[in-house]
């Protein structure tokens, strides 16, 4: 879905759903005249409110669900960030070869990091970030330290340094172990979309002016949720996916000329 614009999508969909379920419904009405009584209406309300009720649960739950997910990573994604800007900052404690050391390694990786995060929505990783988080790794080991101050800055940076190493590798591997939601979970979704346009079409309206809106409503509140749900189905791709923010930021703190 990255590669559609998230207007075009949403379009597609409400042609597709509302056009379909009107010439579903003009369909019915013309072979099926009797319908547009109210005999059956009872029935009808009864099935649509179990309908309703499944269908509303099972998309709150879903979207809850996927939403958590996209969180989950965005505050991963977050850590990374923190982490490197953390670094950044306290890179300055160390003696000046060691500080433009770190420096350069550390930013040569947040580059790599950005330039692998696209590859994410394809279930991929890039060896140069690998190869430049063991430069990074490399280039704190050789530090000395000559004080106290020093070594208690060097083992905070390790300890950044884990927790960056640490979320890149989740990303890494939920990027490429998540390739959405089950087709079985689809199906559920489908089937009750549909179940609730069905209940709406063969509602007894004698009057289609009536009817028609009616049918059109529900099918645009289905196209709605379906939308939603498709724009959150990955936590790396569409509108909604999780941000490479926090890696730029760290990028723009390493750019600026210390003080």
């Amino acid at each position: 879905m990255s590669s559609i614009p998230l207007w075009l999508l949403l379009l597609g969909l409400l042609i597709l759903i509302v056009g379909g379920a009107l010439v579903i419904q003009t369909y019915v009405r013309h072979r099926f005249p009797q319908i547009k009584q109210d005999a059956h209406n009872d029935v009808t309300r009864f099935a649509y409110g179990v309908v309703g009720f499944v269908y509303a649960f099972f998309i709150g739950f879903v979207v809850s669900a996927l939403w958590s997910h996209i969180k989950t990573e965005d505050a991963q994604a977050r850590i990374e960030g923190a982490g490197g800007v953390q670094l950044a900052r306290d890179v300055n404690a160390f003696d000046e070869v060691d500080r433009d050391r770190i420096r350069k390694s550390l930013l040569e990786y947040e580059r790599a990091a950005l330039a692998e995060w696209p590859l994410a929505a394809r279930g991929r990783s890039l060896p140069e970030a690998d190869k430049a988080l063991q430069r990074l790794y490399a280039a704190y080991s050789e530090v000395r330290p000559r004080n106290d101050i020093q070594k208690a800055f060097l083992t905070t940076s390790f300890s950044n340094l884990n927790s960056i190493s640490q979320a890149r590798t989740e990303r890494v591997i939920q990027a490429r172990i998540d390739t959405g939601m089950p087709w079985s979970i689809w199906v559920v979704i489908l089937l009750t979309s549909g179940l609730v346009l069905a209940c709406a079409i063969i509602y007894g309206v004698e009057q289609s002016r009536m009817h028609y809106p009616l049918v059109a409503t529900v099918a645009v509140l289905v196209a709605a949720n379906l939308f939603l749900v498709l724009e959150l189905s990955h936590p790396f791709i569409g509108r909604f996916a999780t941000s490479s923010q926090p890696l730029h930021h760290v990028v723009e703190v390493l750019s600026t000329p210390p003080t």
